[in-house]
C-alpha cells in the first residue's frame, strides 16, 4: 500500500512538472511570438543573417579544419621534410621526414617549445630569419650534425647534407622544406675519387705521348706536319684538363688552414695576370681597364688568387669581340673587397646561369667558339676543360668569399662579382 501511494505521489509529481514546463514553454513562444510582431522587418532580416552567418562560419571553420589536416597527411608521407614554426621560433608542427632528418619527436601542439630546444643548427636559425626579415623564399645549404637523444649514450657522428628553402608565411610564420643530400654528396664525392685516380694515372702516358711528338715534329715530311700539330693540340688541351682537375681537388682536399697567406696588393696582381693574358689579348686589340676607388690590399694565397683571376680573365678574353675592353671594378664591401670583371662578349644564356659554376658544365656553345678570324696560341684556342668557374668558385670559398655570373646591363656581357673578404677569416681575433 505505501509502494502505490509512493508511485502515485509520483506520477502526480511528474504530471505537475510536466503541466509547468508545458505552461512555461507556451508562455515562452507566445512571448518571443509577441517580440517577433513587435520587431521591425529589418531587425528580423539582421537576426537571420546573423544566425546564417554564425551557421556557415562553423562549417567553414569546419572545412577549414579538415582541408588542413589533409595537407597535414599528405605532407607526413612526402619525401622531404618539412617543418612550421611560429613569429617566436616556437615549433608547430614537422612531418616524419623532418623528424628523421633532425632526429626529433614530433611537437605537442597545446606545448610549443623553441625550435633551439629540438634542433641544435645556426644554419637553420638563420635560414629563418632571413626567410622572415626578407619576406621572400631563402635558400641554404649546410651539413647537419645531429646530437644523440641520450647524451650519456654518445653516437658515432652522423653527419647529413641538407638543403633548407624557407617561406615566409603570415603572422610571422616560417615553413621550411628540407632536402636530404647526403646520397648525392656522396655520389659526387665518389665520381671525384675516382676521375682523381684515373687523371693521376694519365700524366705519365700523356707526357710520353706530347714528348714523341714534338720529336716528330721536325722529322716528318711537310705534309705531315699538320697532323702531329694536331696531335699535339689535342694533347696539350688534354694535359689541361688533367691539370685543372687535380688542382681542383687539392683544393678540395685541402683545409682553407692551408693556404698560404700574405698580403697582396689587387692590382698588382691582376696587371700581372693581364702580363701572362696578353698574346691572348694582342691580336684581338683587347685592352684592360682597372678601376678602383683606392689602393686595395688583402691577405690571400697569392698562388691561387692568381689563378681565380687568370681563369675569369681568359674567359673574358676568349670570347670578347675585337677592339673591346675588360673591366675589372674594385670597392670596399662589408669587411671585404668587391671586384666586378665585365666584358663585351656574348654573356650567358639565362637557363645557364644557376650552372655555370658546376664541374664539367657547358652551356651555350657561343662561349665556347673561338673567333676563326683571329689566329691565338693553340694553348688558348681549345674549348676548356669546363673547370674553369668551378676552379674560380672554389678558391674564393677558401677564402671565405663568394662569386655570382650575371649578364651585364650595359655591355651584355658576362659580369662575374667576387667578394672576397680583406683579412684571414679562419684566424682568431685577439
Amino acid at each position: 500500500m505505501t509502494l502505490m501511494m509512493f508511485l502515485l505521489g509520483l506520477a502526480v509529481g511528474m504530471g505537475l512538472v510536466l503541466w509547468q514546463q508545458i505552461g512555461l514553454r507556451q508562455r515562452l513562444q507566445q512571448s518571443i511570438s509577441e517580440l517577433h510582431s513587435s520587431l521591425p522587418d529589418d531587425v528580423l532580416s539582421l537576426w537571420s543573417q546573423l544566425r546564417r552567418g554564425i551557421v556557415l562560419a562553423k562549417r567553414r571553420e569546419q572545412e577549414l579544419e579538415a582541408a588542413l589536416a589533409a595537407w597535414q597527411q599528405l605532407l607526413d608521407i612526402a619525401p622531404f621534410g618539412y617543418l612550421q614554426v611560429d613569429d617566436e621560433n616556437q615549433l608547430l608542427w614537422c612531418n616524419r621526414q623532418a623528424q628523421s632528418l633532425l632526429r626529433i619527436d614530433r611537437p605537442d601542439p597545446d606545448r610549443p617549445r623553441l625550435l633551439l630546444k629540438w634542433v641544435r643548427s645556426y644554419e637553420l636559425d638563420r635560414l629563418i630569419e632571413l626567410a622572415r626579415d626578407r619576406q621572400q623564399p631563402t635558400e641554404r645549404e649546410w651539413v647537419f650534425h645531429s646530437m644523440p637523444p641520450d647524451v650519456e649514450k654518445p653516437e658515432p657522428d652522423r653527419a647529413v647534407a641538407l638543403r633548407g628553402y624557407a617561406v615566409p608565411l603570415p603572422e610571422g610564420e616560417v615553413g621550411v622544406f628540407l632536402e636530404n643530400r647526403q646520397a648525392m654528396v656522396e655520389l659526387t664525392q665518389s665520381r671525384d675519387r675516382w676521375l682523381s685516380d684515373l687523371t693521376h694515372e694519365l700524366r705519365t702516358p700523356l707526357t710520353s705521348i706530347r714528348l714523341v711528338a714534338e720529336a716528330l715534329q721536325t722529322r716528318v715530311e711537310p705534309q705531315l706536319e699538320s697532323w702531329v700539330e694536331r696531335l699535339l693540340r689535342e694533347v696539350n688541351r688534354i694535359t689541361q684538363f688533367v691539370d685543372d682537375w687535380l688542382e681542383l681537388s687539392q683544393i678540395d682536399t685541402s683545409t682553407s688552414h692551408r693556404l698560404n697567406y700574405r698580403s697582396i696588393e689587387l692590382e698588382r696582381l691582376v696587371q700581372s695576370v693581364w702580363q701572362t693574358l696578353e698574346p691572348l689579348a694582342n691580336p684581338k686589340s683587347i685592352g684592360l681597364v682597372y678601376q678602383a676607388s683606392e689602393p686595395f690590399e688583402l691577405e690571400a694565397d697569392e698562388s691561387r688568387l692568381f689563378r681565380l683571376f687568370l681563369n675569369l680573365l681568359n674567359n673574358s678574353t676568349r670570347y670578347s669581340p675585337e677592339n673591346s675592353a675588360i673591366w675589372v671594378k674594385v670597392s670596399p664591401a662589408k669587411g671585404g673587397i668587391c671586384i666586378d670583371v665585365i666584358d663585351s662578349g656574348t654573356g650567358f644564356a639565362e637557363s645557364d646561369l644557376p650552372r655555370v659554376f658546376d664541374r664539367f658544365y657547358r652551356g651555350d656553345p657561343s662561349r665556347q667558339r673561338q673567333s676563326a678570324a683571329t689566329p691565338v696560341p693553340s694553348e688558348s684556342t681549345s674549348n676548356g676543360s669546363g673547370l674553369g668557374l668551378a676552379i674560380v668558385r672554389r678558391i674564393a670559398r677558401a677564402h671565405g668569399g663568394s662569386v655570382t655570373a650575371n649578364n651585364h646591363p650595359e655591355t651584355g656581357g658576362a659580369w662575374m662579382q667576387i667578394y672576397l673578404p680583406r683579412r684571414n677569416p679562419h684566424v682568431e681575433k685577439v
